[in-house]
This record gives C-alpha cells, structure tokens and sequence, in this order.
C-alpha cells in the first residue's frame, strides 16, 4: 500500500517524522555495540553505548532496599536492551524525531523497602531530556517515582511500561508479535511485512473467525471517523453524554476519540491486563485542554465504558501508558512503506517477523552525491569532496564571485549555491538540502560516529543549516572530543551566531551543554563577553537554566564583565525573588 492509498489516515508530517526516528534515532553502530557488551554482560557498556547515564550503583541499592532487591534489579539490568528502549521511547513528532520531553518511564518495580515498612517501592526508571532539541542523552535511576492515589498507579507524564516488558527485556522481546495482534500475519501487512493493498483489505466486517482482518476492518472504521462503530464492535460501550461545558465548547466524545490514534482492536485487553498489574479500574486514554476521556471497568460485569468528564473530575485516574493504547509506530510506518522489515531494530524486526532472517538494522550515512546545478545558462554538477564544496569552476573564477560579493554584488549558480551552504541562508537544491538535513539529522541524534563518517566521506564541515548553525554550533549534542579540533582545523569559527544570534558557546550553556564542552571552547578561545538575541549574558543564561555546574564561568563574566547583559532580565529576576521570599513569609 502507498502512502497516497492512505490518506487522511496518517499525517504527511507524522510519517516524515517516524522515518526520521528509524533512520537516525538509534543507528546501527549503537545497536551493534550495545548488543557486544550485553553479550560479554556488561550492562554499564551496554547503557554507555545507547548514550544511557547510569545515575545509581548496585552496592548502594543494596545498602539501601537490601541484597535481594539488588540482586533482582542486577538481573534485569543484564537483561536491559537500552537501545531498544530508545527505538521504543514516545516521540515529539509533528515535523520532529527528538524523545517526548519531561516523561518519566518506569521499566520495573522492586516491592517494598528492607525494613518492610512499606515505604515507597524503588523502581528502575528513567527520564526524558527537558528540552525538545537538546541533548538526547537518557538518565536510568533507581528510587521512587511520584504515584497518585495509590501506589503503582501513577500520575503526570508517566509511561509505566512493567506490563510491556518486551520493549526493554531481551528474555521478553518476542512477545512484541502477540501483544500487536499477530497471527499468521501482522494487520494491514503480508507475512512478509510487505503492505497489503487497499484491495486486500475488508470492506465489511469479516467477524471473528479471522481476529487479523477483523482489527484491520475495526482500525479502518476508526480512522474513517466512525469511531462508536469501532468501539462497539470490540464491546465498549461510549458514554455519548458531554460534561457540563460553555455553549461555544464544540467537541464531542467522537472527535475527541480521534485525535489519540487508538489501536481500537487492542484497547480493552491492553488495559485489562495493566489493570491486573496496578489494581486500576479508571484510565486516561485521552484529553484536550477541557475535557477527559475515560475507560472504566466499574460495572459489576466489568464490561469497559469510554466516557468523557471534565478534567478536574478525572480525580487519580490511572493513565494508560501510550505503548498500551497506540498502535505499534513501526506496523504504522510498514503500512504505508516508510520501512523495509529488514530496517527494523534485529530484536523488533525477529519477533514481528520470524522467517525474515537476519535484520540489518536501520541504514547508515549516505556518502555525498553529485547535485544539478543552472549556471549561467548551463548544467553544473556540485558535490562535497575532499571537506570541500567542489564546483566545475577555476580558481580565478572563484576569486572573481568573491570579490563581486564583497562589493554587495549578486552571484548566481553554483557560486550562490556554495554561500548558501556555508552560510545557512539562501536556497540549495533538493539533493543538497537532503545532504544537509542527513548531516544535521544525526548531530541531533548525538549520533557523533554518523557525523565522522560523513566528514570522512568529504561533506564540506563549514556547511550551516537553514537557522545558520555549525556544526560548532551543535557540539553539545555530539561528543566534541573528536569532533571539536577537526572543526576548529577546518577554520570554524567560534564567534560565528545563529538566527538568535547565538555563538557556540552560547548555545552550549543555554541548552544543556556539558561543562566539559564549555570549558573546551574557552580554552580553545571563544569569547566570553556575548550576548545573544535577548541581550542574555552567558552569566544570565546559566541563572537562567539553574546551571551549577558553571559556577566558575558565571563568576568569571561576573568579574571581567559586570555590565554586559540585559537589564531587563535582572530586573525581573529580582522581583521574582522578592515575590518568593513573600510567599515563603506568607
């Protein structure tokens, strides 16, 4: 099935968005070296590997919750696949690849306390970076998670995925098949993961005797807006009454039910069975700013019931982890030809489809390939070689495009394509933008061997993306050990700004770089005395973002730049310390 045989099913935006997740957010050479360390047992490798931050230590778990609690939480750590965690971890999306912000996800419990006094249970857990284009570097914790009304059932953006462990336990990770409704074969797909045509699919309900087709007839009813249909035929009842809302609140219960992308088929035993693990009987599977949407199992059957409350009345309701309630991304990406089986993360691509074979995982960098350009009435072909933006055009050629620009001039063809690359501003062609964002895309990504890869394929490192960055610029989601001396060898230049008028240094402070990083681009000579489109100081920006770990930097501006910065910045920071101190004395 093409992408355009289903349209209206899938945004064009979302479906961009998970190619770039299976593409760059967990390359091959990370899933290759985290499966070598698994296998030696060395699970703080394995994590290391997956750009994982270990932040506790068994002896001290041991310590603290006793020695069979460590012993367990060993035993699953051996067995943690921190790269299938990544691949698996909910998503932006919207035109975005990066982790969804500020979630916390809970992989396991561990009962009570040593001393039995049934203090909060530790959990083996983690959480997602604050900010949508930072670092995508995870912390793995151990210790208690915030709860509701009762223990296990937790609140706020929690994914409890104890009930889905074949998203992170190699023993486990088979089970993915069964729990995404397959049989022979997987909904909408061939056995061999090839998408079914629009032909091949149901057009009416083919009731139960095949359980495939009929969740393909019941997904098809729900995506075609016939939402009570669906959910009817998988026996839940919808509550079509609304809360108590303003006249002019247009939603119904239908299409507030359509927005979350439920796997409809799956809905009621995903949640009954998470119910057995946390004793829940209400659960969030969807909101809007007003109203909530609920599936309960109250009744004396049991039977579920979806109906929408207000907000506020959805009281310590459960919430359904996205993984329990949505479908499988990767079965929605296969459907409409995003991804070849075979691209697959091995232990997803192994369980889905059993007979494919060895999984080669998700592909690696392209090397640059020549590109089309009109100049001067002629087709020329441009191509990175050599670290070089590499043009059909003789040196004295060149010389003369340079001094026409430094007289205010306009160039045209390959000269104006050249500038826009190194510049970040202006137009390139399709081919080249693609080479850009592939570049970019995996310095996202913390996908620093990618990016070495691509340099070494001789991809111009003065190239600047459509907000003007460098790869300088980018340092802080990449490892700058190696990255930082070929840059500066290549002629980058540290004071160079972005659309916010951000130097490297800058976006290294304000966005979560490491103090490693910074300390190395002071050293390397970056100038400490900027400011950036907000007139912030570097000293503002670490206040600003809480930066202990830069102490010594925000006391250096303090000292050698005491009036740089803007004042309307420490004009509200003081008066937000006094309206804290009254709250305090109030």
């Amino acid at each position: 099935m093409s992408p355009d045989a289903v349209a209206g099913f899938f945004e064009p935006d979302e479906v961009a968005s998970r190619r770039q997740v299976r593409r760059y957010a967990v390359p091959r050479w990370m899933i290759e070296a985290s499966a070598e360390r698994r296998a030696a047992g060395d699970w703080q490798g394995a994590c290391a590997a997956a750009r994982f931050d270990v932040t506790f230590d068994l002896s001290e778990v041991s310590a603290r919750y006793g020695p069979d609690v460590a012993r367990a939480l060993e035993s699953d750590l051996l067995h943690l696949v921190p790269d299938l965690v990544r691949w698996h971890l909910p998503r932006v999306l919207g035109g975005r690849s990066t982790l969804a912000t500020d979630r916390t996800v809970v992989l396991a419990g561990y009962g009570v306390t040593a001393d039995g006094s049934g203090a909060t249970a530790p959990y083996l857990h983690l959480r997602t970076p604050p900010m949508v284009d930072g670092p995508q570097r995870i912390p793995l914790r151990f210790g208690a998670v915030r709860h509701g009304a009762a223990p296990g059932v937790f609140r706020g953006h929690v994914e409890d995925w104890r009930a889905c462990r074949y998203l992170w336990d190699a023993r486990r990770a088979d089970e993915l098949r069964a729990r995404a409704g397959g049989a022979d074969r997987l909904p909408f797909l061939h056995a061999d993961g090839t998408p079914r045509g629009a032909d091949e699919l149901p057009d009416r309900d083919p009731g139960t005797g095949d359980p495939v087709a009929r969740a393909e007839w019941v997904t098809l009813l729900y995506q075609r807006g016939r939402v009570t249909e669906s959910l009817t035929a998988v026996g839940i009842d919808l509550d079509p009454s609304m809360p108590e809302v303003p006249s002019w609140y247009r939603a119904t219960p239908e299409t507030i039910l359509a927005w979350p992308a439920l796997d409809v088929p799956r809905l009621e035993s995903e949640a009954g069975r998470y119910a057995e693990l946390s004793a829940a009987e209400r659960f969030r599977i969807g909101e809007d700013w007003r109203a909530c949407v609920l599936l309960e199992f109250t009744g004396s059957d049991r039977k579920p019931r979806i109906r929408l409350v207000e907000r506020e009345a959805a009281g310590d309701a459960a919430f359904l982890p996205q993984a329990l309630r949505q479908p499988l991304p990767d079965l929605d990406l296969l459907r409409v030809g995003g991804v070849a089986p075979a691209q697959l993360h091995p232990l997803v691509a192994g369980s889905l489809f059993p007979g494919l074979g060895t999984a080669v995982g998700p592909p690696g960098p392209t090397p640059p390939a020549p590109v089309r350009v009109r100049c001067r009435g002629e087709w020329h072909e441009v191509v990175f070689r050599d670290g070089k933006f590499d043009s059909p055009h003789s040196p004295q050629e060149r010389q003369r495009e340079n001094a026409l620009r430094a007289f205010g001039g306009a160039v045209t063809g390959c000269f104006a394509v050249e500038h826009a690359c190194t510049s970040g501003t202006g137009r390139l062609p399709k081919g080249l933008r693609a080479q850009r964002r592939d570049l970019f895309l995996r310095a996202q990504h913390g996908d620093t061997p990618g990016v070495l890869e691509l340099l070494d394929a001789g991809v111009d490192p003065r190239v600047r993306d459509g907000g003007r960055r460098s790869l300088l610029h980018v340092l802080h989601l990449l490892d700058h050990e190696p990255l930082l001396p070929r840059l500066l060898a290549a002629g980058l230049d540290l004071e160079a700004r972005d659309h916010r008028d951000r130097t490297p240094l800058s976006v290294a402070v304000g966005d979560g770089g490491s103090a490693a990083l910074v300390t190395a681009l002071i050293d390397a000579g970056a100038r400490i005395d900027v400011v950036d489109q907000m007139e912030l100081s570097l000293d503002q920006l670490i206040r600003k973002y809480r930066r202990t770990d830069l102490d010594f930097l925000r006391e250096r501006v303090e000292k050698e730049h005491p009036d740089i910065g803007a004042d309307w910045w420490d004009e509200w920071e003081e008066e937000k310390d006094d309206e804290d101190e009254e709250d305090e004395d109030g």
